[in-house]
């Protein structure tokens, strides 16, 4: 599916978060969003699914306004912190969704393809009966990806899916994460402050600063973009037109 977002406004009190953004992801590429914090990713992220109200603007699926039920049952997503349910053994997390509602898969179907999933991320059989807290970082952070995929939805949802792990583990989630895309050929939406996860992950980028989208374009375009947010972002620049990094 693609999505496409036109004029979106979201304020809470006198702090205007979103001022305008628009932006577009195609059917079965990858958008990654970069910007600095509290400029309005997540926020945009939640509008997207619904989790808040713009309070203006259109948010379009297949270039008809988004039918909000029909989205919510073919997404996944992998949030920042992992998000997993504790108290429940991993192949139960992997495998949460689909042992909900009237078309729920039995305990042995569920468990079956929580395995497949879980060997998809590169994590061994084993692994589906252990629990979170005996999972280190990345073998989580993997789950969560397995659950994001559990039930091959037609778009994902990365929160910074690198955050906390050490540069070697964040390579492997990055590739996993493309190699995963392609498979699927699933539309993704990424919001990262990770340049090397950019550079993996994304067909293309899109820099939000100050409530609005200042450079969407090809990520092959990044680095000779003549935008000088960008440039300065990218770079980890302290002068330029992004105030308030000193």
């Amino acid at each position: 599916m693609s999505i496409t977002l036109k004029n979106l406004h979201k304020a809470f009190g006198n702090n205007r978060v979103l001022q305008g953004a628009s932006l577009s992801v195609d059917t079965g590429k990858s958008l990654v969003i970069i910007g600095g914090s509290g400029t309005g990713k997540s926020v945009l992220l939640k509008c997207i699914l619904g989790i808040v109200e713009p309070d203006s603007g259109e948010i379009l699926q297949d270039g008809a306004p988004l039918e909000r039920a029909a989205f919510l049952s073919d997404f996944g997503m992998l949030f920042q912190g992992g998000a997993l349910f504790d108290s429940l053994p991993v192949w139960q997390n992997v495998a949460f969704r689909l042992r909900q509602g009237r078309d729920r898969l039995s305990r042995k179907q569920a468990q079956e393809l929580a395995v497949e999933k879980l060997r998809r991320v590169g994590l061994k059989p084993e692994t589906a009966f252990l629990h979170p807290a005996e999972l280190s970082g990345g073998m989580q952070k993997r789950v969560g990806l397995a659950r994001a995929i559990a039930t091959d939805p037609g778009i994902i949802f990365f929160d910074e899916p690198t955050t906390g792990l050490d540069p070697i583990m964040s390579g492997v989630i990055n590739q996993l994460i493309r190699e995963i895309v392609v498979d699927l050929g699933a539309t993704t939406i990424t919001i990262t402050h990770d340049m090397s996860s950019v550079r993996t992950i994304a067909d293309t980028v899109a820099m939000l600063h100050d409530g609005i989208i200042r450079w969407q374009g090809p990520v092959t375009d990044i680095d000779n973009s003549n935008d000088p947010y960008l440039d300065q972002f990218i770079h980890g620049r302290a002068d330029g037109p992004i105030e308030g990094v000193r």
